[in-house]
């Protein structure tokens, strides 16, 4: 496992951040954890990469258990924080050479890497310039070609698209999933769920400082009521039929469609297509809604929160 937690466990006082957090993530994957603001995320990210200590629990991180042996977890993870943790007044290659004189490269080393991440994250043009004249995007794809001088195998991306345009976020998409194809392994933390869904192949919803649920973004859309089968019809004489037909659904003579609540799966669709063909009625279209990562968000977060 790349990471291994067990009950987890933070407070501040008399506010518990985390209470019994349990987290396992395959190597080579993207793990996404979502939650509302204060739910722990950062926390969470901190403590699996030894910025700070839990008050009980146990984890490893690539291998290294973080109390016994923190300076291997270190060694082994890259960190990207919310905010980007570059030097305004160094141009972007310094910034990248600074990094590699941290990871103790030598010089035409680190040159070599520097020159290699300029290229590989489109800032060769920007290289000489300061930082301070860089955009938002661009600061953001700095900060994580630093994350990436040493090299590490597991990276920490808390937030990473946090204020950047769509445009830029679908850059740093590509980035993130380039890194992954690599042998990667991807700790994101975020509140926009349409990246998670993108990204991640196991997504964990933190709530309150607990897990309330995980698996891959279908898995958890399928926890979720609400999905259909939408079937639409060319007049309403087929709608009629097929609303005697079939019986469980919603009826919109507007429309002409008839919503059969269900998941959508290849089984439900077969049943609906033989009982319609039985009744000799034509469907002009069939379409599957299902929950998206928004409504399984709310479900999932909002009766904690009005507790």
């Amino acid at each position: 496992m790349a990471i291994t937690a067990t009950g987890l466990r933070k407070s501040y006082g008399d506010h518990v951040v985390l209470d019994g957090l349990d987290l396992r993530v395959e190597p080579g994957t993207v793990f996404a954890l979502l939650g509302p603001n204060g739910a722990g995320k950062t926390t969470t990210v901190q403590i699996l990469s030894t910025l700070i200590s839990a008050d009980r629990g146990e984890a490893e991180v690539a291998g290294h258990d973080v109390v016994r042996n923190p300076a291997g977890v270190r060694k082994a993870i890259g960190v990207t924080g919310q905010f980007s943790a570059v030097d305004g007044l160094l141009t972007g290659a310094e910034n990248l050479l600074l990094m590699a004189d941290l990871n103790h490269l030598d010089r035409r080393e680190g040159r070599r890497r520097s020159a290699d991440l300029l290229r590989q994250f489109d800032l060769v043009d920007a290289a000489k310039k300061p930082v301070s004249t860089y955009s938002g995007g661009m600061r953001r794809r700095l900060d994580l070609a630093m994350t990436l001088v040493g090299e590490p195998r597991l990276i920490f991306l808390d937030e990473p698209t946090t204020g950047l345009d769509p445009r830029s976020r679908h850059a740093m998409w590509e980035v993130i999933r380039g890194l992954v194809e690599g042998g990667v392994t991807i700790f994101l933390t975020t509140q926009y769920l349409e990246e998670a869904d993108e990204l991640a192949d196991r997504i964990a919803v933190l709530n309150g400082g607990r897990l309330v649920a995980e698996g891959t973004a279908d898995e958890l859309k399928r926890l979720i009521p609400g999905g259909h089968v939408r079937l639409r019809f060319a007049d309403a004489h087929s709608l009629d039929l097929a609303a005697k037909a079939i019986g469980d659904a919603s009826r919109d003579d507007g429309n002409l469609t008839l919503d059969v609540p269900g998941n959508g799966g290849v089984h439900q669709l077969r049943g609906l297509l033989e009982r319609l063909d039985a009744a000799a009625i034509d469907v002009q279209d069939l379409s599957v809604h299902t929950p998206d990562l928004d409504d399984v968000f709310f479900a999932l977060t909002t009766e904690r929160t009005r507790r």
